[in-house]
């Protein structure tokens, strides 16, 4: 019994040691190439399968190396048995090894021998072995020595574990590039200045990219950058296939180069071309807190202070690591890290006190725009979960009543909500510091110190800056600095109130005081450079140095003592909410309304008694819905669209809500998820196609019931329910509709304040931070200003560094947050307005309010509070201007009708050729007439139908899939299809097609769900220690599905593509069979600030022209890209023989292309310039009376003399008098 030890002893081996533990039946291994030992012990599985635990450097990897141990009940070999096998008395054994500190000192054991079972004893072992309850803690392996005399392990374990690199005499791991590990002196990027051979460098990848070239060649580039500059570095292969050594190179990876410096003829500049690339080690900051008794930090900004560059994740884990036993978290006037901090506090097992810096004012003022009073800093921590709501509705109060520049706490307010809360007298720009430099005299120093729960002293340097202040003119030395701390002290000690020594840290490391110093940088004025203050996290040894000048115990009671105390009093608690289902709103009887009306509409459907296949599925989506108490939500959701519905609108879904059957009969969605079906809307005959021969319903070819002749209707889209609700079908739904956009969505956003009540209802917040465009400015500000000069590529780096730091705050587009009646929203979140504006202007300039939105996030409280998602969309939107001009019902458009489905191959149905469209729009798309067609009107998705030639409905729903998703179709399914190794229909375009194709395929539908969703997130077939691609290969899934499913980083839900594509198809069909309606719908719509009215209306010949000069441009910006979009849909209309009329002051509409006389007339708002607002006050003023002169356009129209002067050039004002004409004779 015991622990023995082995060792290696040959040079370069994948597994240096290792160590047995007969007691636990468990090896040790350690190994500097993890994956390489990893692929050794694998191959020895079966050797191996009689331990319990396998560790690798750590890492616990039995599950890894040895799947079988947890299918056969985690049984393991009894104690005596594993002993047999690999301690003492074993006479088979050939080696000798040593006890470990396990043996009496001084003695050792009695020829030890080590001897691999064969896999017949172990399976025999297990067989009669218990299950194992407790595996023993990774704590086991530490403070392992290892001793240069032990044994050798080459007679243990297979040559394998001890085979050299390809080349027999080095080891190779971590090469990139080359043959051999680089060598030499490393330079520092900002020496390199002229052209030079075999330099070496180091630094971090800050964007690398391989582009194809001519005849099979590619180029490599990586922007490489150390702590001093930026250099492009450069590799061309010959192959592109040789350049797959460099796909492990990634973004912020670090990396070790070996090259010539060139000056490259293409960038102007020094380039280093690569001949050798290696890993590197990162540097890394590793700072340690040793104090036995560690201090707590209570006065620490996250990044969403504005000037805080605190990392949510660093804090914490860095925090666990220095065994502090809490540190608080007191942004400045926000607490919107909370719900971040409260996941990572539990995954690092830290205690956090959740608080804020706040704005304290004294009074309440009368009108917080005009009041002038001044703001002073306080801390506010939370105590207890009384504490933390009364803080929420500070938070709210701060922001909804009394924000101005910054939200403020009247005293008063503080008073009225101080149950649960401590108060501390933060920084100098507090009113307790302040009257400390002021000279107060104690008693008013006490006065003011009894307002407080503690009192706060900060290190020197972040007073600093008092020295160069006029206002302080006695202020001259750090003496003076250090008498204002001790004064601090002194009325603590007087008041009976604690001092503690706080950082007021800002940013985490002392090294990181760059990033802050570019971050400030915005707020300086250009010349003046100003110096900030050293506010970084100090361990427990670096405070005391700070306060260092006070006696020893002094120091360590405001250090250690008091903040330990503080921390003490404040519990444990959790922000947010933990339970989803706790917290919808409630609406009498959802549950079964629900369920009636499913099964009242699957019988109108399909018949009474409901066929087997639609009881099973209801059965299986019903149970768990309302079991999970989900229903409500469905309902709600019910409500919405039955609403718009009756409004005469249509409303699409979005997401996977389409995968649920319920979701189909409750009307939320159009899509029906069921397997391809026949049935009879008069006796309901019906037919299913469960084998997966039939793509999808719409494709059946049209029949008639052979029961009663009635036309059958078709549909069915083979979608899973897994993949709306998971498996167990407990995932919480995300039901997202699109709503015509305008009209249509302000009204139901209205309606959900009709059915939860005005103020339960709130706009889902939104934090956006600084990008990385706007942080490149910082840095180029930051150098500009102190004379510096970086290239791009360091700036690049160095914008990372601020990258992130919260800018201001939004509204989701569509998201409503909805409380529940009986509920507070404070038990969810604050509420603020969105960035702050309490007032806004609408289209008239008329002031209006703010929108109120929550404070946190909406994504971090999406799964605590329902959500609902009532977006805009433009497709709703044209096919209901489609049916109000044409008066057809865009639901009675078949879905295989086979003029509208040649659109997706040819031009044909159009009436115009592939030659004439490529005469007048260029190469792209030509030879399909998918031209504006939303889904497939794109460029790039007509190269798709180019490609592929969809001829079915469930073809155009895959080709849907490929557009939206990520590599699922550039490099993998367009190779597939146009090499001929599979076909379209076989190609993985979405989510669902793994599941349905792994369940063909005979694999269990768990995987097959389990590789579908790990697919779909990019995370490959595995996750944890699963063997999915071993059931994969067992079931003879074909190897081009499963390299197909590794290139994947994202995948759409087939709901969400079927629905898209049926909105698309409908407008398809207007398209060929009622063109004018068509575009008129188009240019309105979808037009909008697009339409280039002086290009357009000169007829085809211009527009060809501009489209020329766009696709001619190597960068065309946005608006050139939106201009040309809608030229290529007005030059395909001239193609087909229609027309645009000029814009006429009497006829056109402000918004609106009119039909007339087989023609389009355009609106005022395709005039330069002349926005909406205009164009409608030009039509109201014109149902007055018709303008007679310029003048009297722009006095009753509003419009700009600039404006006037483009209407004559467009030739609408032709003949217009510039002013009123008076006649003697019209009095």
């Amino acid at each position: 019994m015991g622990k023995y030890r082995l060792k290696s002893k040959q040079k370069g081996s994948v597994i240096t040691l290792m160590e047995v533990d007969t007691e636990c039946q468990a090896w040790y291994i350690q190994a500097d190439d993890r994956n390489a030992a990893l692929q050794v012990l694998k191959a020895m599985s079966d050797e191996i399968r009689c331990l319990r635990n396998i560790y690798l450097n750590g890492d616990d990897v039995t599950e890894e190396v040895c799947p079988l141990l947890m299918t056969i009940g985690d049984a393991s070999l009894p104690e005596e048995e594993f002993s047999e096998m690999y301690g003492a008395g074993n006479p088979d054994g050939g080696m000798d090894m040593h006890r470990t500190e396990d043996s009496p000192e001084g003695e050792a054991d009695s020829e030890p021998v080590f001897k691999l079972p064969s896999i017949r004893d172990v399976q025999a072992a297990m067989a009669a072995a218990p299950p194992v309850e407790d595996r023993p803690a990774l704590s086991q392996t530490a403070g392992i020595s290892f001793s240069s005399e032990l044994p050798s392990l080459e007679s243990v374990l297979p040559a394998s574990a001890f085979q050299l690199s390809a080349s027999g005499e080095k080891r190779t791991d971590g090469i990139l590039l080359g043959r051999s590990h680089i060598k030499g002196k490393i330079s520092d990027i900002s020496t390199i200045r002229e052209e030079q051979g075999g330099i070496v460098v180091q630094g971090t990848v800050i964007d690398c990219e391989c582009r194809d070239l001519r005849e099979n060649r590619c180029l490599f580039t990586m922007k490489l950058a150390d702590e001093t500059d930026g250099i492009l570095c450069k590799k061309f292969f010959e192959k592109k296939e040789d350049a797959q050594k460099l796909t492990g190179v990634k973004k912020n990876m670090t990396v070790k180069v070996r090259g010539n410096v060139q000056l490259d003829k293409f960038t102007g500049g020094l380039v280093l071309n690569i001949s050798q690339m290696e890993q590197g080690k990162e540097k890394e900051i590793n700072h340690e807190d040793m104090a036995e008794t560690p201090r707590v930090e209570l006065h620490l900004h996250t990044k969403m202070s504005l000037d805080g560059l605190i990392d949510n994740e660093e804090i914490i884990r860095t925090a666990a690591k220095w065994k502090h036993p809490a540190v608080a978290i007191t942004d400045h006037g926000v607490i919107q890290a909370f719900p971040q901090i409260q996941t990572l506090a539990a995954k690092y097992g830290q205690k956090v006190i959740y608080g804020m810096e706040g704005y304290l004012i004294d009074e309440v003022p009368e009108d917080i725009d005009s009041d002038r009073q001044q703001y002073s800093h306080i801390i506010l921590l939370a105590k207890n979960i009384t504490g933390l709501r009364n803080l929420y509705r500070l938070v709210t109060l701060s922001h909804l009543k009394y924000y101005r520049k910054r939200p403020l706490l009247p005293r008063p307010l503080l008073e009225e909500f101080r149950d649960g809360l401590m108060y501390g007298s933060a920084c100098v720009m507090g009113e307790f510091f302040r009257a400390v430099l002021n000279g107060d005299s104690d008693e008013e120093l006490i006065r003011l110190a009894k307002f407080y729960d503690y009192l706060e002293v900060q290190p020197l340097g972040n007073n600093e800056f008092l020295l160069y202040e006029d206002k302080y003119a006695a202020i001259t030395t750090k003496k003076d600095l250090q008498e204002l701390n001790k004064k601090v002290i002194e009325i603590g000690e007087k008041a009976g109130i604690p001092v503690c020594a706080t950082s007021d840290a800002h940013y985490l490391f002392a090294e990181y005081a760059r990033d802050r110093d570019i971050l400030l940088s915005n707020w300086e004025k250009p010349g003046k450079i100003e110096s900030h203050p050293p506010v970084y996290l100090r361990t427990t040894e670096e405070m005391l140095e700070e306060f260092s000048y006070l006696p020893k115990e002094k120091a360590e009671e405001i250090v250690i003592t008091n903040t330990r105390r503080v921390a003490e009093q404040c519990e444990v608690i959790e922000p947010l909410a933990e339970e989803w289902k706790s917290y919808n709103p409630k609406i009498a009887g959802a549950d079964d309304k629900l369920k009636a009306m499913c099964y009242e509409k699957a019988v109108e459907l399909y018949g009474e008694p409901l066929p087997e296949i639609i009881r099973d599925r209801l059965d299986l989506e019903l149970t768990p819905i309302i079991n999970h108490g989900y229903g409500v939500l469905y309902y709600i959701a019910h409500k919405l669209v039955k609403h718009s519905n009756d409004r005469g609108y249509l409303v699409g879904s979005r997401g996977s809500v389409g995968s649920s059957f319920v979701a189909t009969l409750a009307g939320i969605t159009e899509v029906n998820p069921l397997p391809p079906h026949y049935v009879c809307p008069h006796c309901h005959w019906n037919q299913f196609f469960t084998d997966g021969s039939v793509g999808g319903g719409f494709d059946l070819a049209d029949k008639k019931c052979p029961n009663c002749g009635t036309e059958l209707n078709k549909d069915g889209h083979n979608i899973p329910f897994a993949v709306f609700l998971g498996f167990d079908g407990d995932k919480v739904p995300d039901i997202d509709l699109n709503f015509s956009s305008g009209d249509d969505q302000a009204v139901a956003h209205k309606y959900t304040e009709e059915l939860f009540g005005r103020d339960n209802v709130f706009r889902a917040g939104t934090i956006a931070g600084i990008q990385d465009k706007t942080a490149f400015g910082f840095v180029k500000r930051y150098a500009e200003n102190r004379g510096l000069t970086f290239n791009d590529i360091f700036i690049e780096k160095l914008s990372a560094g601020v990258a992130g730091v919260k800018r201001t705050t939004g509204q989701h587009p569509a998201g409503i947050m909805v409380c529940p009646r009986d509920m507070d929203i404070h038990n969810f979140t604050p509420l603020q307005y969105a960035a702050n504006k309490r007032w806004l202007k609408d289209e008239t300039g008329e002031k209006i309010p703010g929108t109120i939105t929550t404070h946190f996030d909406y994504h971090s409280i999406s799964g605590r509070m329902l959500k609902l998602d009532i977006l805009g969309h433009d497709d709703p939107k044209v096919i209901r201007m489609l049916q109000d001009i044409t008066g057809i019902d865009p639901l009675h458009i078949p879905f295989n009708d086979e003029k509208t489905l040649s659109l997706f191959s040819s031009p044909d149905a159009l009436g115009i050729t592939s030659e004439q469209l490529k005469a007048a729009v260029g190469d792209k798309g030509i030879t399909v007439g998918a031209i504006g067609l939303p889904e497939f009107g794109t460029p790039f998705v007509r190269g798709m139908l180019e490609d592929t030639r969809p001829k079915n409905f469930s073809e155009l729903v895959r080709i849907s899939g490929f557009s939206h998703g990520t590599n699922v179709w550039l490099n993998n399914a367009r190779d597939l299809i146009t090499s001929g190794k599979v076909k379209l229909e076989e190609a993985i375009s979405t989510r669902d097609d793994i599941m349905n194709y792994l369940i063909e395929h005979h694999v269990k539908p768990l995987t097959a769900f389990k590789v579908m969703e790990n697919v779909r997130k990019g995370k490959g077939l595995e996750k944890g220690n699963s063997n999915n691609r071993k059931e994969l290969e067992d079931a003879r899934v074909p190897q081009w599905f499963i390299d197909s499913c590794l290139k994947i980083s994202y995948l759409f839900p087939r709901a969400h593509a079927v629905a898209y594509v049926m909105m698309a198809f409908r407008i398809a069909w207007f398209k060929v069979y009622e063109p004018l309606a068509y575009y008129a719908a188009y240019f309105t719509i979808r037009a909008e600030g697009a339409f280039n009215a002086a290009v357009i209306l000169r007829g085809l010949a211009s527009q060809s022209a501009e489209l020329a000069r766009i696709n001619s441009l190597p960068h065309p910006t946005a608006v050139e890209k939106g201009s040309a979009t809608v030229i290529e849909a007005a030059a395909e209309m001239y193609l087909r023989g229609l027309k645009f009329l000029p814009i006429d002051l009497n006829k056109s509409s402000a918004s609106e292309f009119l039909m007339e006389d087989g023609a389009l007339r355009p609106p005022f708002n395709c005039i330069p310039a002349l926005g909406n607002t205009v164009a409608k006050e030009i039509v109201e003023a014109r149902r007055e009376h018709p303008f007679t002169s310029k003048e009297d356009l722009k006095k009753r129209g509003k419009v700009s003399q600039s404006i006037i002067d483009t209407m004559d050039e467009m030739g609408i004002l032709h003949g217009m008098p510039e002013e009123e004409q008076i006649n003697l004779f019209s009095f």
